[in-house]
């Protein structure tokens, strides 16, 4: 089930509406993950990450390690204040896959439009995140 974002949570956070039963814990990884990303929190993001995280940019650019991932995106956050992602939908595409569809939302142009992000959940972590253009 593909749930639908209707209405904003705390501190104007997009929530899903309904999660379905079948990959409802790995959804609600990948949007906190992603309320993480909004809210340019830096501790909680690194604390929904495996020891192994990987993010692979829509260029193809890796960045692997827990400490490393928590470096780049120190930096991330504080080039692009006001970045933001927002899904259309979420759906897990296989067991502790899930993929979602949307924009990202920013002052720099090249990382402003539509967007996939391609997440690996593994025990309640994050093992990759993996961003591309629809």
């Amino acid at each position: 089930m593909v749930p639908s974002w209707s209405g904003r949570g705390k501190a104007g956070i997009r929530r899903p509406a309904s999660v379905g039963e079948v990959g409802q814990d790995e959804v609600a990884v990948v949007v906190a993950f992603n309320d993480a990303i909004n809210a340019a929190d830096l501790d909680a993001l690194v604390a929904l990450m495996t020891q192994d995280h990987r993010f692979v940019d829509s260029a193809g650019g890796t960045v692997e390690g827990r400490v490393a991932c928590r470096e780049a995106w120190s930096g991330f956050f504080e080039s692009f204040p006001g970045y933001r992602n927002v899904f259309d939908t979420i759906v897990e595409t296989a067991p502790g896959q899930v993929t979602a569809d949307g924009r990202s939302e920013c002052t720099f142009e090249p990382l402003d439009g539509p967007a996939r992000w391609h997440a690996v959940v593994a025990d309640g972590l994050l093992a990759e995140w993996r961003v591309e253009e629809p």
